[in-house]
Order: structure tokens, then sequence, then C-alpha cells
């Protein structure tokens, strides 16, 4: 059911998709190239203990410092190797290492994982921005290349650093963090987990595990008519379907997602969950549902993965899928920076089939 397209090994499942050749490709990897070491505007999430603390993004973050905010240059940084790794031959691959190149130095990373160690920083960017940074070194891990392993090597500081905060917090979260933005727990457990599976961190994987469980196994009846809420770009629902089928075997999966989400019909209808509406892409937060279709399309395919192919759900979820997929992948314009600084990244999750 999975065709290839011009460049990349897996795309979206159905003819009503957008095409993504080449050309679309190569329009993903521009967002990112365009705003990696674009510095302003800059959101930055810092705490100040003293006017010494003062400084740019490019110095407080000599790495991460463009697309806006931390978290979306991390991802824009992931967008890039995993564009490059899977097509070395396109012409934005030679651009795309470079740019990474730039970044990823061994006193770049150095002084990332000093301001993270900073006084007043223990909440920096968790989970979501030190996620994504997971998922980055996860990228560069697992692409046979001899730079990509020096810049894998360059990471790794930040990359510990990042994994050990996580494995600090988490056994100390006694609530799952339910919301549709960066807090969101179940979206990030799930980055964490591919990540641990990847470089073998059997301990992160057994953390991982444990705390989902306990959190969403006893979940029922996920009230996904009160999604969307007006700014969010990731689904509570969806993304903890999305996470629980990473750890069940399918049959147990199947019966977990009967209860989580009955609302799930057996037709072949998407009228189930309606495609997010934008009104303002000029507005940061409302252009967030613009990547809520991206994420939710990804997040359908993901719970498609886990279960049975003879499962009645699989026509409702997949006419989902696709409706968010065109909904999504179309506002991937670039037309303004609030959106086209980070919409790359979801975009790229989704064809590429991160994740899956």
């Amino acid at each position: 059911m999975i065709t290839a397209l011009i460049l990349l090994p897996v795309a979206l499942m159905s003819a009503e998709t957008p095409a993504v050749d080449s050309a679309t490709v190569e329009r993903f990897a521009g967002l990112a190239l365009s705003c990696v070491h674009h510095e302003y505007p800059n959101k930055i999430s810092h705490v100040l203990s003293s006017d010494e603390d003062v400084g740019p993004p490019r110095t407080l973050t000599p790495a991460f410092y463009g697309c806006f905010d931390w978290h979306s240059s991390v991802h824009g940084h992931w967008l890039l190797a995993r564009l490059a790794r899977l097509n070395p031959d396109a012409d934005f691959a030679v651009e795309a290492r470079a740019a990474l190149a730039r970044s990823l130095t061994p006193d770049k990373i150095a002084a990332e994982a000093e301001y993270l160690s900073g006084e007043g920083r223990a909440t920096f960017e968790r989970p979501y921005g030190l996620a994504w940074l997971l998922c980055l070194a996860d990228e560069l891990h697992s692409w046979p290349d001899e730079e990509a392993r020096r810049w894998a090597k360059n990471l790794a500081p930040l990359e510990a650093e990042a994994a050990e905060r996580l494995r600090r917090w988490l056994p100390k979260l006694h609530y799952p963090i339910r919301t549709g933005e960066h807090s969101q727990t179940a979206f990030a457990l799930g980055l964490v987990l591919d990540w641990a599976h990847t470089v073998g961190d059997r301990e992160m994987v057994a953390l991982i595990e444990a705390r989902a469980r306990r959190f969403h196994l006893g979940d029922v009846r996920c009230p996904l008519g009160y999604e969307p809420s007006g700014q969010d770009f990731l689904s509570p629902c969806l993304a903890e379907a999305d996470l629980m089928r990473r750890i069940l075997g399918q049959e147990q999966y199947a019966s977990w997602l009967e209860k989580f989400l009955p609302q799930i019909p057996t037709t072949a209808d998407a009228s189930w969950l309606p495609v997010a509406v934008v009104t303002d892409r000029s507005d940061g937060k409302l252009a967030h549902l613009d990547g809520l279709n991206l994420s939710r399309a990804w997040m359908l395919e993901g719970i498609l993965a886990g279960l049975p192919e003879d499962d009645p759900r699989r026509p409702a979820l997949r006419a989902a899928a696709d409706a968010h997929a065109m909904a999504g992948l179309q506002a991937v314009t670039g037309e303004h920076y609030e959106g086209g600084h980070w919409l790359g990244s979801f975009a790229t999750y989704l064809v590429t089939g991160k994740g899956r």
C-alpha cells in the first residue's frame, strides 16, 4: 500500500493526498535551510540569574539559535538530517550537510550543554525540545555516513544530558500532561522511546514503557469531541493512542483502542474527526492548527500500523488520515514565518513515515 515517490522511500498512502515529489521535498528542506541560522525574530525561554546571563540567542545557544525558538531549530536540524539521509543525491543535500556541519561542532554543542546545565534551567524545553533533540540524535545514529557519525559524536554530550534530565524527571511525574502544545507527555515519550530503541538504551525503554502503562493503560473514552483547543498542534487523544501502539501487542492494542476511542466508526468516513480550521496563518498561535492537521495525520498512520490488517476501523482511520494529510500539506507554504519556521518539520515527519 505504501508507494515510493521520486526521492522518498516511503510516502503518503492514498492517491487523494497531494503528490510528494522532489520539488515538494526540496521546498521542505528550503524552509529549514532558510531558518536554522536565521536569528531574528526570536522567542527565547531564558531564566536570568544575573546581568551576566543577558545575551543574544547565538551566544546563549550557539548551535540552536535559529528558527524563532530552540525546539524549532532542533527539529529544523532533524529535518535536514533526515532529508539528506534519505535523499543523498538531491541538490539540497549539499546545503543541508553544510548547515549541519556549521551547527554541530564540538565547541557549539559544549556551549549548549553548559547552557542546559545552568542554574534555573531544570525545566528548559522539557519535554518537547528535549525529545526532539533525542530525535535528532536518533537520525544521526541511523545514518551510515562518516560525517553523520562525527556529528553524532559531537552531539553526544547534549544527547546524554537531555536523556538524563528526562530519566530523572519521569519517575517524579505523577500525572501525564494532556495538553495540545509543547508540554504534552504522550508525543514526547513516543520520540524518546524511538530514540531509546535505536541506541539500545534498555533502561530508558523500560522507564518509558512503565510510565506509559501507568499513565494510560486504564484510560477509557478519551473526549475527542473536546478537540481541538484553539491553538493545539498535537492531539492529546491521538498522541496517546500513537504512544500506546508502540508498547502493546496488536491484539491487546486493538482491545485497548476500542475502549479508549470508541468514537472510531467502521465505515470509510472521515467526518468522525473533522479537519482543523485555520483562520489566520499570520497569527503564530492560530497557525498551530496547521501543525495539528499534520500531526493528526501521522498519529492516525501510527494507529493504523498498530492494528491487525482485518480491523474493521481501518477504513475510518485511513479516511481521516488522508483528509488531515491533504489539509496539512497544502498549508506548508512558507508564506508566513509564523508557520514556515516549523511546519516543514511536521510535514517531513509525516511524509517520510518517521515513527512507523
